[in-house]
């Protein structure tokens, strides 16, 4: 008896010492892994992440915007497998995609933007700021409204969706924040601010009907991108005016990826997202996005940039009316912007204002995709370009006629002069092919 008392007693024993070991072990191993980390340092994660290219405008161009590209410190990004974990305790944000997007610190902003005093916009997300980096580069700053849950999603997409989005057209992310409570987004500074300060604000000077027609294939060939060239697809889900912003040269990008979703994800939306007056109806029937439901919000948008007229104000129900005057495809002159005094070719315009028309159809599939629209438009700059060129051709037409002046020419001379300019047309008349 006492024999098997001993023996459940060693049994015991072995137990609790093999337990012991296994513990041992695996604090053994993760001292290990910490050390083979601690012997990479911050530096060279920095510096790993300072070598993806940031493309300012599309993939034929790079543009490193921020001293934090040269490993310093401020840039914490770690790229593991292609994706960037983001550090500094951000549990609700840990794992977003922001592949070469660089992290600053909140000091770094604090000073570019004069303790965020250089105010240069307001938005749902959150005040806009203009921000001088170290380097002299300008960037434009937005900064998370603190009590704003749905802000805190739309920065995570932002991050997630730009971090991989790179195109001419559309305003890219140069960075972000995520410091002391603090989620900030990075831009490249875009110096002419939105399209609809443009269109509704009379401090700005009103566009010119050429140059809404560049702006408006601007935009269809960023939405083109994010719908064929992206991928997966990408559908923005809230264009519209405010959110096409303009750079030095009035060249058109497309911004705002709060509400951006990638096609592959769930087309059902629990709740309907975006701005009214811009949303397709059937959107807001079934709940479900598609491509052709942001080719709806760029038909609004081409109207705006008709009629000058906000679709807060009407601009829909007055397009629909003029479309019951139409006659085909001509006759929607008369709802062209005032501030264009009719200045525009008529033939243009009612082409353009016919494609738009054809965006907001209410039957998705009768709606032209982006890039039909792309063709459209480069199609009509072509065409303006060889009347353009016809026109200068019949202004200053090209001929070989010798112009004689009779008040200068000798009486005893004039008869052989005329007859050897006679001798010269007919020479050139023989060699002509």
């Amino acid at each position: 008896m006492r024999g098997e008392t001993w023996g459940l007693i060693g049994i015991c024993i072995g137990v609790v010492i093999g337990v012991g070991l296994a513990i041992g072990a695996f604090f053994c191993f993760r001292y290990h892994r910490k050390r083979q980390k601690s012997h990479i340092g911050p530096n060279s994660s920095s510096r790993r992440a300072a070598t993806v290219p940031i493309r300012a405008n599309g993939a034929d161009s790079c543009k490193v915007l921020s001293d934090s590209s040269t490993g310093t410190e401020s840039s914490k990004s770690v790229i593991q497998n292609g994706v960037s974990h983001w550090l500094g305790g951000l549990n609700k944000v840990n794992g977003v995609s922001a592949s070469g997007i660089l992290e600053y610190s909140y000091k770094e902003l604090q000073k570019a933007t004069l303790n965020f005093t250089t105010l240069i916009g307001q938005g749902a997300f959150g005040p806009v700021y203009k921000a001088e980096m170290v380097t002299g580069v300008t960037v434009a700053v937005k900064v998370l409204a603190t009590d704003s849950k749905q802000g805190e999603k739309e920065f995570q997409t932002e991050v997630m969706l730009l971090g991989r989005l790179h195109h001419r057209n559309l305003v890219n992310l140069v960075g972000y924040c995520a410091e002391k409570n603090q989620h900030m987004l990075i831009y490249v500074y875009m110096s002419r601010g939105s399209l609809a300060s443009h269109i509704y604000s009379e401090k700005c000077e009103p566009l010119n009907w050429e140059l809404r027609v560049q702006i408006a294939l601007d935009v269809a060939r960023g939405l083109e991108y994010l719908h064929d060239g992206a991928v997966p697809p990408v559908i923005h889900r809230d264009i519209k005016s405010s959110n096409i912003l303009l750079d030095q040269s009035m060249r058109a990008r497309v911004a705002d990826f709060g509400l951006s979703r990638e096609e592959m994800v769930s087309k059902q939306a629990s709740h309907i997202k975006g701005t009214f007056g811009y949303l397709d109806p059937e959107y807001i029937s079934t709940r479900t996005f598609t491509k052709k439901s942001d080719v709806f919000s760029y038909g609004v948008l081409l109207f705006e940039l008709i009629a000058g007229r906000s679709p807060h104000q009407g601009l829909m129900g007055f397009v629909e009316l003029a479309a019951m005057n139409t006659e085909e495809k001509v006759g929607w002159e008369e709802i062209g912007d005032p501030r264009l005094e009719g200045k525009f070719d008529v033939v243009e315009f009612n082409e353009v204002a016919t494609l738009a028309h054809k965006c907001v159809n209410r039957i998705p599939k009768k709606r032209p995709s982006m890039r039909d629209i792309v063709q459209v438009f480069t199609r009509i700059l072509k065409n303006r370009q060889s009347c353009r060129k016809l026109h200068k051709d019949n202004l200053n037409p090209k001929t070989d006629e010798v112009i004689i002046n009779m008040d200068q020419l000798d009486p005893r001379s004039s008869i052989s002069e005329l007859g050897r300019v006679e001798s010269l047309d007919s020479t050139a008349d023989s060699t002509d092919v």
